[in-house]
This record gives C-alpha cells, sequence and structure tokens, in this order.
C-alpha cells in the first residue's frame, strides 16, 4: 500500500497502523498518556496493541523513543513507566539507552518527597541503530589540551591508563563533547513550542525534544512516526528538519491542531493568523 506520508491521520492507531506493510517506519518520537495524569477528552490507548505494531512496522536499525512518566497514587508511584519499557524488551527491542528528560521547572510542588522534575525517555531499538547522530554541543573545560592517556576499568575493579600518546600522539581535547543522557528543557506555555496553538492540547513536549531526537536518530528524508500525534510537536519538528512525517491520533480536535501548525511551517503564516483569515472568509461566504 502508499503510506500516508507528509500526513495527519485521525483514527485508532492500532487499526491504522495495521494496514501497513512491516518495517516501514524509520524512527518514532511519541509520548503516551501518562496514567490518568491528563484528560484526552475521555480516549484511551491500547499499550500492547500500539508497542505490538510499533515492533512491526520499525525497521531492522530503527528507534522508537517512548517519552513517558508516572503518576503517584495513594503515595506510590504507578510504575507504569517500567512495565512498558520491560515489555517493549519482551517483544524484541533493545533497550538501547534510558534517557532523562530535565524539566527546570516543578509546576506541582510536594511537601513529602523531593520536587519531581523528570520524565523517561526510553530509546528503544531493533537491533542495532543504523542512524546515529550523536549531539556534541557540551563545552569541554579543558578544551585544546593533549590528551595523555585514559583510564579503564577491569571487571575486578583495578583500573590501568592508557597512553594516547602512543595511540595518538597529537590528540586534542576538542572544544565541544557529546552530550550526556540527561537533557534539559524548558516546558510549558511560551517555552516549549514555537506557537500559542500548541498548547491547546494538555500535555505538549518540547519542541526541541522532538528536533534533537530526531536529529540523533534519522537522516534527512527518513520516514518519522508519532502515533499519539497529540498536537503535532514531533511532525513539525520532523518537516523542520527535511524529514517526511506521518502523525495519528484519535481526536479530530488535536488532529485540526497539529494541520493547521503543519501549515504554519509551509507558509510562514502563524495559526492566529490562519484562523483569522479563515473567520473573515466563513463570514464573506455567510453574506
Amino acid at each position: 500500500m502508499t503510506l500516508p506520508t507528509n500526513q495527519i491521520i485521525c483514527g485508532d492507531n492500532v487499526e491504522t497502523m495495521k494496514d501497513w506493510p512491516s518495517e516501514c517506519v524509520d524512527l518514532v518520537v511519541t509520548s503516551p498518556p501518562y496514567d490518568d495524569l491528563r484528560d484526552y477528552k475521555g480516549y484511551v490507548f491500547d499499550f500492547e496493541g500500539v508497542a505490538e505494531q510499533l515492533y512491526r512496522v520499525i525497521r531492522s536499525g530503527g528507534v522508537v523513543v517512548w517519552v513517558v512518566g508516572d503518576a503517584t497514587v495513594d503515595g506510590s508511584e504507578t510504575g507504569t513507566s517500567f512495565r512498558q519499557a520491560l515489555h517493549f524488551k519482551h517483544l524484541g527491542f533493545n533497550l538501547h539507552d534510558t534517557m532523562i528528560y530535565h524539566k527546570d521547572s516543578c509546576p506541582f510542588p510536594e511537601t513529602t518527597r523531593y520536587y519531581p522534575s523528570f520524565e523517561y525517555m526510553f530509546v528503544l531499538t531493533k537491533g542495532k541503530p543504523s542512524n546515529v547522530n550523536l549531539i556534541a554541543d557540551k563545552p569541554n573545560k579543558r578544551y585544546g589540551e593533549k590528551v595523555a592517556s585514559s583510564t579503564q576499568r577491569m571487571p575486578d575493579g583495578k583500573t590501568y591508563a592508557i597512553s594516547a600518546a602512543k595511540t595518538n600522539p597529537k590528540k586534542s581535547i576538542k572544544l565541544f563533547g557529546v552530550r550526556q543522557n540527561i537533557w534539559k528543557y524548558s516546558p510549558g506555555y511560551k517555552k516549549s513550542a514555537s506557537d500559542d496553538v500548541a498548547y491547546e492540547h494538555p500535555a505538549t513536549f518540547p519542541e526541541q525534544l522532538a528536533k534533537d531526537h530526531i536529529i540523533s536518530w534519522s537522516n534527512p528524508n527518513n520516514l518519522i512516526l508519532d502515533c499519539m500525534s497529540g498536537s503535532g510537536t514531533t511532525c513539525v519538528a520532523a518537516k523542520m528538519l527535511g524529514r517526511n512525517y506521518i502523525g495519528i491520533d484519535i481526536s479530530e480536535e488535536y488532529c485540526g491542531i497539529a494541520r493547521q501548525r503543519l501549515e504554519a511551517v509551509d507558509t510562514g503564516v502563524p495559526v492566529k493568523e490562519q484562523r483569522t483569515g479563515q473567520l473573515a472568509l466563513f463570514e464573506v461566504q455567510q453574506k
């Protein structure tokens, strides 16, 4: 079949993906509903059905980035995120990396525990990842210094030094190094998205988070999927970065938001101005 590339599909994500051929998607960046922390207009999702279809449609060497957190019920975190990660492993995915999305603000202060300021970003792979473009933007304090040696620790706990003078005598420390697996972003209104309309969805994740994962695990013209696309952040980021995309969401309202945001990327006309123009046209037609 012909995939609905560069479209937002309104429908059940499991049933939609069932019609697709196996191994047709390069990268998935998505964030499922976290327990019952948000009201998605009464919609729920079939986790096991979604996970099974993702394993089928992702290419060998492809990556699924699963951004998830846990609710706290009666003083205990649910642990849903861990159960989901283990289920993905049971299906055959590798848990390639357990990354942290660190928020620089905590909107829900606690009185009996430290303020929760992170969510998990499980990076799941179908075999060895075929596209790896690690972002190197961490300033090195020792930039320009010659590398004298590196240290390795053995299984028995002992360490030994490997001389860089013998293996690469000209090697020096670069200005920037590869970042670590804790990524910090500013969530919230007018911080995490480039347009106001994204916040009409109850739970948006930062646009830059989606961009960073798309850069890391895909190449231009690859196909990026968000099977719970919400306000369309992953698809918007994919379009900005020259990738193809497919978004699926069961809510027509959220699909409409995503489509307007994608049109804004094409035309450069902000969504609010689009809506003003549409309203004016409607009023003219009514007359």
